[in-house]
């Protein structure tokens, strides 16, 4: 196991063993924790009384953080002709057809978020095996199937973050920065945990949301007390 650092420990020292913190006090213990010498990511975990499974109990969707993730993702765009230039104009990295899902079946997968128009599904389609496994699989319910390219790009690059519960039933996320305000990772916080309760899928019985926590990429991870995160 690898040794914790005088810095890790003390941040450890300084949540309490066991301890469950509203919001705010959260975000605060989080960003005091955040003491590398780059710009941590905040991050949240997610824990959904959810079997994955089962097609009915799936957890995903899309949500516009208030005030951005502080990283502008890679965007790839699979189009043909007026609609590439589109993607293009909209400040996507990567923009192409059948020459970009050459490029990906030969494992290049240097972006972060996939979109693709409808009539590019059917190349698109045969890279499920790559993209898949990813969570870079364009889909029309997440927006990032559509003929507004323009739109699907400027989202993402906006701060829009895609969201799907893993196997084990947890969601995880980059919420913000160390650098943000503490009322600007609140406010992210709050607009992610509610399109998770949004997302909620209709035969979920029991505790829906069971834990909740909040690290910095350096630090450790505080939890939070989720009947105060109701609101």
């Amino acid at each position: 196991m690898a040794r914790k650092g005088k810095r890790f420990r003390a941040a450890q020292e300084s949540i309490g063993s066991g301890e469950q913190y509203g919001l705010d006090d959260a975000v605060r213990l989080v960003k005091a924790g955040a003491q590398a010498k780059f710009d941590e990511t905040i991050e949240i975990a997610v824990n959904l009384g959810v079997d994955p499974r089962h097609a009915d109990q799936m957890v995903r969707g899309v949500i516009s953080l208030p005030n951005g993730t502080g990283k502008t993702p890679r965007v790839a765009v699979f189009a043909r002709g007026d609609k590439a230039d589109e993607a293009t104009k909209a400040g996507a990295d990567l923009v192409g057809a059948d020459d970009l899902a050459e490029k990906v079946q030969g494992g290049e997968m240097n972006f972060d978020v996939c979109i693709a128009t409808p009539d590019m599904m059917a190349v698109v389609g045969k890279l499920g095996r790559v993209l898949g496994p990813r969570g870079l699989m364009p889909n029309p319910k997440l927006g990032t199937v559509t003929m507004d390219v323009t739109e699907a790009v400027e989202k993402a690059k906006g701060g829009q973050i895609q969201f799907r519960v893993e196997k084990a039933g947890i969601i995880h996320a980059g919420v913000g920065r160390a650098s943000f305000s503490e009322e600007a990772l609140v406010e992210n916080v709050r607009a992610f945990l509610g399109a998770i309760r949004a997302a909620k899928p209709a035969g979920v019985k029991g505790v829906y949301m069971k834990k909740v926590a909040l690290s910095s990429t350096m630090g450790p991870g505080v939890r939070m007390n989720v009947a105060s995160l109701s609101g």
